[in-house]
């Protein structure tokens, strides 16, 4: 574990997601080429209560994996493991193993303040209110007082959920990185709206170092962004402006940055991140987490005979229950039901078939973006298998690792931390 009594990540971070905790040194092997390169990018692993739950594993098996990882690569820089998506009710299981928590409040979003906070907070900032000169944005920001008062009594409450969170982190860890997350909500927030919620952590002494809000657009599991990316690269640059600003004014710390989630497999918007953070000078976390689990199943199928079986076997039963493995995420994948092959067809695949129909090349013909989400959503089909799916991981070790290697750095770090080449 970092050995730090104030801990900061660096300017660019990756979240990697491993949910069989099998993975963490072929992961780690894309920021070392990253590294070699000129880029550094701190790795954190990310896995959250729900994912443990399915998996029926520890946040300590994560961190024993990390941490060998690291001790088999010789990797000198910073690691995070981050306790992703907690609350209240699930917080106390991380913080033992744990130095990064995302502290996820979209829930709260939209729930009543205390009686007459709304009021006090809007007394104590009054330059959040009229008109807003910010270095950056194209024009400054106009807030009336009525928009200004519902949108604190929208996130209000959240913001004071997040403080108690991490007040109760700070009470029983060392040092560590702090994400407050809004992103699963219904709407995405407007630069004003971010600020005051920067405001109010910032009042609530968080000292939050990575914010992920929700963007427009959709963010689908395992696949590309769908909607306006020239859109997507404005709102990008305007929150990215409205940091800067209340890093400023609210003493908040230095190195707070955006933190964009499902960020996996968003290809179309990896070069107007880019181009924002060149024009700027800021960083980003980019949060993944199941493009791994998939590198394995692609792995698995590559290696042939029994891993290209299991693979099929695998997808069977994901197909056999997409009812109940789709509805939990149901908000963030489509899935074209009519769309996915049927098992008896792909039990007749060969390895070529199977990867290429999974593996997220959009120029390759065989790619199927709705069996690639179901498969993405169904890591629970695995899980249920337990040891039989795990042995086969380690059989296959070789093809898994130079698979989950390439799609992190030839397809997430390259284009995005290095910039297309």
């Amino acid at each position: 574990m970092n050995d730090q009594n104030e801990l900061r990540l660096e300017r660019y971070s990756l979240g990697m997601g491993d949910r069989f905790a099998h993975q963490a040194k072929a992961q780690l092997a894309a920021c070392v080429r990253a590294a070699a390169e000129g880029a550094v990018v701190t790795p954190v692993w990310n896995k959250s209560n729900r994912e443990h739950k399915i998996v029926g594993s520890e946040p300590t098996s994560t961190r024993a994996a990390a941490d060998a990882a690291v001790a088999a690569l010789g990797w000198k820089g910073l690691y995070f493991l981050d306790a992703d998506h907690i609350n209240l009710e699930t917080v106390d299981r991380f913080l033992d193993a744990c130095d990064f928590f995302t502290l996820d409040v979209a829930h709260a979003i939209g729930r009543r303040p205390k009686p007459g906070a709304v009021e006090a907070f809007l007394a104590r900032h009054p330059e959040l209110t009229g008109r807003i000169e910010i270095a950056g944005l194209a024009e400054p920001l106009t807030v009336s007082k009525e928009k200004a008062f519902r949108s604190v009594s929208k996130y209000l409450h959240a913001v004071n959920e997040a403080a108690a969170i991490y007040h109760r982190i700070a009470q029983r860890a060392g040092a560590f990185i702090t994400e407050v997350s809004m992103d699963e909500t219904d709407a995405p927030q407007t630069p004003a709206e971010l600020l005051l919620i920067l405001a109010a952590l910032a009042d609530d002494r968080v000292p939050v170092q990575n914010i992920a809000p929700k963007f427009t657009g959709r963010f689908n599991k395992g696949v590309d962004y769908v909607g306006d990316v020239e859109h997507f690269e404005r709102e990008f640059s305007d929150d990215l402006a409205v940091i800067a600003h209340a890093v400023e004014r609210y003493k908040l710390p230095k190195d707070l940055k955006l933190s964009v989630h499902s960020g996996s497999d968003k290809f179309s918007i990896y070069a107007p991140i880019r181009r924002a953070l060149d024009k700027t000078g800021a960083g980003v976390h980019l949060k993944t987490a199941g493009t791994t689990w998939l590198e394995e199943l692609i792995g698995l199928a590559e290696a042939g005979a029994d891993g290209l079986a299991l693979a099929k076997q695998i997808y069977a039963d994901a197909y056999a229950h997409q009812a109940e493995l789709c509805a939990p995420y149901a908000s963030v994948i489509d899935v074209d039901v009519s769309k996915l092959p049927a098992p008896a067809t792909v039990n007749t695949w060969t390895a070529e078939q199977y990867a290429g129909a999974l593996r997220h090349d959009q120029s390759n013909s065989l790619f199927n973006p709705n069996l690639r989400q179901l498969l993405h959503v169904g890591y629970k089909v695995a899980a249920k298998m337990g040891e039989r799916y795990t042995r086969m991981l380690d059989a296959c070790e070789e093809s898994i690792a130079r698979n989950v290697t390439a799609n992190l750095f030839d397809r997430h770090i390259r284009p995005l931390f290095l910039g297309a080449k």
